[in-house]
């Protein structure tokens, strides 16, 4: 009995195995790389026809123009007729803290409770999330792990994509603290036969809570050496000498302004605003309170039935015309964030130029997050994390990742979807 036990267990281990297939994180980078003849997308709005760009150390020591260099001392990857890309940052999910939502031991994204401003989403971050690698296939090399919650939220980290766990993955730890602003109206409750939204009745009451929550926190933040230690106040800190970012989730352009305004009434010295459904209304506003916005995807439909058709397709637009510093998010289900570049790919056929579109998921969020002096573009000095594409990355037919590299390591880019794709072309070939 236990000889069929123990067979049997290891059968079971063998078979998760062979199906898992789950990609080891890439070793450093032993050796120089030079990519040569590509088109290169700087990220910043050039783009360099027939380039090299040469990686070591993990970082960038050159990029420009095709010159004669000795190849003796680097692995080569030839290039002619493909776009290299900075590695594309993914704003605003919950990859890695969000495995199969119907599954709750699988979900980590969210605590009890609505003041959770210590709550770290990089502690619960999975480097061995399934949905990581079909992820970074579409050329997603970072993330922000955001978590969730009803008002204060939490902290946001910056991670790429290939670790062995959340310290190795970890690009900038704690960026900012989300909260969802307290709305004028609420949800149906579909449940209960709701179908209208209805007025917060206990609105005034949480917005005096809220205040009095950063009024204490502020307040606390003053203090040199605090006896007790209060680790949500503690968390707060930040916000206040303007080494964290306070992101604010809210679309109605009136509550924008009235979070904004509230966060600068408590001291906030660097806010941004997730969603921004209406930001094109106060485009002045924001810019002249230096609030930078991110949008949620643009495959959405209008809020309103007297909205333009296309408006979700040229927000993106209407704050780049206006000035705003912005950057393209993709909120919704950590298990299509893969379908970010196409987002941009959709703004881009809406106003934006293909480069500007590129800046909104590279330069613009590195901008926001605070690592642009680590990623976003391929300029030396920067970390050598970059993508190569057969075709344009924006363009969902011709996008086709065959190199990605973090820091000079080359990744591994197998994952479910590819060994999918392949079983069932084996099989329908295979009986012709």
């Amino acid at each position: 009995m236990k000889k069929t036990i123990l067979y049997s267990f290891f059968c079971l281990l063998l078979a998760s195995n062979v199906f898992a297939q789950v990609p080891s994180p890439a070793p450093a980078q032993k050796m120089p790389i030079l990519i040569q003849g590509a088109t290169i997308h700087i990220g910043n709005g050039q783009v360099i026809e027939k380039g090299d760009i040469r990686i070591e150390n993990g970082k960038i020591t050159y990029v420009g123009a095709s010159q004669a260099v000795s190849t003796t001392d680097a692995e080569v990857i030839r290039a002619e007729g493909k776009h290299v890309y900075p590695g594309l940052i993914l704003l605003n999910t919950s990859l890695g803290l969000v495995e199969i939502a119907a599954i709750p031991a699988t979900v980590d994204d969210d605590e009890t409770g609505n003041l959770n401003p210590h709550v770290r989403s990089i502690i619960a971050y999975n480097t061995d999330s399934e949905m990581i690698y079909p992820t970074r296939s579409n050329g997603i090399l970072f993330a922000q792990v955001t978590p969730q919650g009803s008002f204060v939220k939490g902290s946001s980290s910056v991670v790429h994509l290939d670790a062995w766990n959340w310290e190795d993955a970890a690009v900038k730890t704690d960026v900012g603290i989300h909260i969802n602003w307290i709305s004028m109206y609420q949800r149906p409750n579909f449940f209960l036969g709701e179908t209208a939204f209805r007025k917060n009745e206990r609105r005034k009451e949480q917005l005096q809570q809220a205040d009095k929550f950063m009024k204490d926190a502020f307040a606390y933040s003053q203090i040199a050496n605090p006896n007790p230690i209060n680790l949500r106040f503690e968390a707060m800190k930040g916000l206040f000498d303007g080494s964290k970012k306070l992101f604010i989730h809210v679309d109605n352009a009136k509550e924008i302004m009235e979070a904004v305004e509230f966060a600068q009434e408590n001291k906030v010295k660097n806010i941004v605003v997730v969603g921004g459904t209406e930001s094109y209304m106060i485009t002045d506003f924001l810019k002249n309170n230096n609030v930078a916005v991110i949008l949620n995807h643009t495959f959405n439909l209008p809020s309103y039935n007297d909205d333009d058709v296309d408006l979700p397709y040229k927000l993106p637009y209407l704050l780049h015309k206006a000035g705003v510093s912005y950057a393209i998010g993709y909120e919704e289900n950590h298990t299509r964030a893969r379908n970010l570049p196409f987002a941009a790919g959709v703004a881009a056929g809406y106003g934006l130029t293909k480069e500007e579109a590129l800046m909104s998921i590279t330069l613009n969020a590195a901008k926001i997050l605070g690592v642009e002096k680590q990623i976003g573009s391929l300029e030396v000095g920067k970390d050598g994390s970059l993508v190569i594409c057969e075709g344009d990355i924006l363009d969902m037919r011709t996008s086709n990742i065959t190199h990605a590299l973090i820091q000079g390591r080359k990744l591994n880019l197998d994952d479910r979807h590819k060994r999918l794709y392949k079983k069932f072309k084996d099989k329908y070939e295979n009986n012709k």
